[in-house]
């Protein structure tokens, strides 16, 4: 007898979508059969026809625990999660206190967040200037990459210069591991912020202006050149704009291990916004113009960009204020744990067309494979564990902030429309959401560790 069965299923692959019955045992996967076979089990869901989905993988967020817990903690951030039908959060090593850097701080964070999450989560390891001889520790730790800045980066953080990264990446090298980089070049972004500054009033568009699209190009140019010189694999973090995947689109057809990752809100939203909303928008790198947002869903849907994440970035209220911080002081980082899913099901299949089969690529399948979770994360098949998000294309939605779960209940997402839901979501056979609340049992989420 089978723990669970998830029957009347529209089952959304990388590929294609077919009607099954999802059969779990022990946490895991344990059959696909046709509909209405005759098997019995101690738990049966109904998904009456609706979409299932492989559970999503957010390959980049910021759950600041411990440290900067009075922005986001684990309870908070891993609920929003499970909400929004994430099963496996991927968190970054920065906005925690310390910065996630060496061995013992990797086994205190464990300790310190691991009775709190209710979904799965991996860990980033940091890579910073003075932790060159801690990577391989990290990696054998379990960290599924590590994460670097050559542009301005938070005071608790260290940006590297090119010589640092090429060392780095030769270590990293060693261990077959992956990292990742926010790029955009150091030296115009702190040349325009500068000229800006020297101003007498600065606005929105100054802060746009500051960090050019020249100046992620070149970034994201000079590290996939150092990558194909030492052979080691790198992310690119957070693509803003399609010139940036057109630059990883030509790598990857030379050969080069590099993956490519955008935001959901690089998906929807344009520089108009900043300009007209200002700090709830602020982001880096910022967004960009319209025409850009529709041609990036051409490198998502292509597969260049391969994972689409939330580069969830919260804050309180009063960091997010122009007239105490003025608009290069105030915090750049859009909240979005909770509404990656819903927003590209609805941004990019509802509104554009796209096929529901881009969600499992982006959201699951690119994801695992990229930090090397796949055989456990990343698809329904036999063997995976039992992660899966059960979405009504149906459901009519507006992001409102009661409807969030995060501990700062603000986002540049509220006040937005569409069509698409989670109502449901299954970790490891167990439901831990349904219908925007969360069931689940705090510590029932687990540390994953990157697959040999």
């Amino acid at each position: 007898m089978f723990d669970l069965i998830v029957k009347n299923s529209q089952v959304v692959t990388s590929q294609r979508i077919y009607k099954a019955d999802i059969c779990v045992k022990d946490g895991k996967i344990a059959a696909i059969v046709a509909p209405e076979s005759d098997i019995e089990a101690k738990k049966v869901i109904d998904a009456e026809s609706k979409y299932i989905f492989p559970g999503a993988i957010d390959t980049h967020a910021h759950l600041n625990d411990p440290g900067y817990t009075w922005r986001e903690d684990y309870a908070h951030g891993t609920a929003a999660a499970a909400v929004g039908g994430i099963t496996t959060v991927i968190d970054m090593p920065l906005q925690n206190e310390p910065a996630l850097t060496n061995g013992k701080i990797f086994d205190d964070k464990y300790n310190t967040v691991s009775p709190n999450a209710y979904v799965d989560y991996c860990f980033w390891g940091g890579l910073v200037d003075y932790n060159l001889n801690s990577l391989v520790e990290l990696d054998k730790r379990g960290c599924v990459a590590f994460k670097s800045f050559i542009g301005p980066v938070s005071p608790d953080y260290v940006s590297l210069t090119m010589g640092q990264v090429r060392e780095a990446l030769e270590i990293l090298k060693t261990a077959d591991a992956r990292a990742g980089f926010h790029c955009e070049d150091y030296s115009i972004i702190k040349w325009e912020e500068g000229r800006a500054k020297r101003k007498e009033k600065q606005t929105w568009e100054d802060f746009l202006d500051s960090r050019p699209l020249i100046a992620e190009v070149m970034a994201t140019k000079n590290i996939i050149d150092l990558a194909k010189e030492v052979g080691t694999k790198v992310h690119i973090c957070h693509v803003s704009h399609p010139a940036v995947a057109e630059v990883i689109q030509k790598a990857q057809q030379e050969g080069v291990d590099v993956t490519g990752e955008t935001c959901s809100h690089y998906l929807t939203f344009n520089r108009d916004d900043v300009v007209k909303n200002g700090s709830l928008f602020k982001c880096a790198p910022p967004l960009r113009e319209a025409e850009a947002v529709e041609k990036m869903w051409e490198y998502v849907d292509n597969g260049t960009l391969s994972c689409v994440s939330s580069d969830h970035s919260p804050c309180a209220l009063e960091e997010k204020d122009e007239d105490t911080h003025g608009i290069f002081g105030a915090w750049g980082g859009i909240s979005g744990i909770q509404n990656v899913m819903q927003v590209t099901f609805s941004e990019g299949v509802v509104k554009r067309g796209y096929s529901p089969t881009i969600l499992a690529r982006t959201l699951s399948e690119g994801p695992a494979k990229a930090f090397r979770l796949y055989g456990r994360k990343g698809a329904i098949e036999v063997g995976f564990d039992a992660d899966l998000v059960i979405l009504d294309p149906e459901k009519e939605w507006e992001i409102t902030p009661e409807s969030l779960q995060y501990v700062n209940k603000i986002s540049a997402f509220v006040g937005l429309k569409g069509k698409g839901l989670p109502v449901c979501t299954i970790l490891r056979g167990e439901v831990v959401a349904e219908e925007n609340n969360v069931v689940g049992k705090k510590g029932y989420g687990q540390l994953v560790k990157k697959e040999n």
